[in-house]
C-alpha cells in the first residue's frame, strides 16, 4: 500500500487555554505524517494564548476573532482551511503519534466515505477512566446510537471538506452540544467510519469546559437538535421513528426534571413537546 498523500487541515479553536494549548499544538507537530497545516482559532482569549501562538512562528496559522463559542471558531476555522481532509483537536486534548497517518490511511483507502472516527484515550483530572459500553464507538450508520448521546469524540474527527458542503457548517446558535447536532445531521444520510484504535488523549473534568458548564442541561439542547432533524422531512419512516422515540423520552425527563426545581413553564413546555410528538 502506498503512502498517505493527502493534505490535512486540522482546526483547533480556543478561548483562554494556554495552559493547554502548547501540548494540542505539539502532538500535531510531532506527528509521522506531515503533510497538514495547523490553524488555531483564538475566540477572543484574554490569557497569553496570542504570545504562545506568535512563537511558533509559521508553523501555525493563528486567526483572532471576537468570542462567540465554539462552534463560530470551527466554522471560522472550516472556512479558512486549504486542504481536502480537515481534522478537529480541542485544544485540551492531543494526538496520538500516528493519528493523521492512520486516519488518512483509511479514509484514502475508502473514496466513498466523508468522515471518520477514532477511538480515544480519557482522563478526568489527571486519572485514567475506562469507557462505559454505552460511549462504545461504532462504524456503518450511528444514527440510533446518535440520539442518545455524542457518540462521536470532536477530537477524533476527519472529514473530506464535502461533507460540510452537502450538510452545513456547525449550527452557531449552540453554546454546547453542537458536535452533537452536527453528527446527527451527518448521521441521517453518511456512514460514519471507525478507525479501531485509541488515536485521541482526551482530557475532561474541568469547570472551564463547556460539557461541564452545561451539565444539568444539556438535554434540552439535543431535544432541540431532535426537534429540528425531525421538521427538516429529511428522515426515513424508521429514523422518524427513533427520532421521535428518543426526544419524548427526553423531553420527559428533562420536563419532569424542571417540576421538580421549580421552572414550571419550562417544565411544562418540555412536556407538552413530548405529548406532541408521543401521538400517532
Amino acid at each position: 500500500m502506498s503512502s498517505p498523500s493527502t493534505p490535512v487541515s486540522v482546526i483547533i479553536p480556543t478561548h483562554n487555554r494556554a495552559g493547554f494549548l502548547a501540548q494540542a499544538i505539539d502532538s500535531i507537530l510531532a506527528q509521522t505524517y506531515t503533510n497538514f497545516e495547523i490553524i488555531v482559532v483564538d475566540d477572543g482569549s484574554t490569557d497569553e494564548t496570542e504570545a504562545l501562538l506568535a512563537s511558533y512562528g509559521t508553523a501555525v496559522i493563528p486567526l483572532r476573532r471576537e468570542n462567540r463559542g465554539p462552534a463560530a471558531a470551527r466554522n471560522t476555522g472550516i472556512m479558512a482551511a486549504r486542504h481536502p481532509f480537515i481534522a478537529f483537536l480541542d485544544s485540551d486534548d492531543r494526538f496520538v503519534r500516528h493519528k493523521l497517518a492512520l486516519q488518512v490511511t483509511a479514509m484514502e483507502a475508502q473514496p466513498e466515505l466523508l468522515i471518520s472516527h477514532t477511538q480515544e484515550i480519557w482522563y478526568r483530572n489527571g486519572h485514567h477512566l475506562n469507557q462505559k459500553k454505552h460511549h462504545a464507538k461504532e462504524s456503518g450508520d450511528i444514527f440510533a446510537r446518535s440520539l442518545e448521546l455524542c457518540v462521536v469524540g470532536m477530537s477524533t474527527v476527519m472529514a473530506r471538506r464535502e461533507l460540510f458542503a452537502r450538510i452545513g457548517l456547525f449550527d452557531e446558535s449552540y453554546p454546547c452540544c453542537e458536535d452533537y447536532e452536527l453528527w446527527l445531521r451527518a448521521s441521517v444520510r453518511h456512514p460514519f467510519h471507525l478507525v479501531d484504535a485509541p488515536l485521541t488523549i482526551k482530557h475532561g473534568g474541568r469547570p472551564d469546559q463547556v460539557s461541564v458548564q452545561f451539565k444539568t442541561g444539556m438535554d434540552r439542547f439535543r431535544i432541540r437538535a431532535m426537534e429540528n432533524l425531525l421538521s427538516s422531512a429529511s428522515l426515513t419512516p424508521d429514523q422518524y421513528r427513533l427520532a421521535s422515540a428518543e426526544l419524548v423520552r427526553k423531553a420527559v425527563i428533562y420536563g419532569n426534571g424542571c417540576l421538580k426545581h421549580g421552572r414550571l413553564e419550562e417544565g411544562q413546555r418540555f412536556l407538552a413537546l413530548a405529548d406532541r410528538y408521543a401521538r400517532p
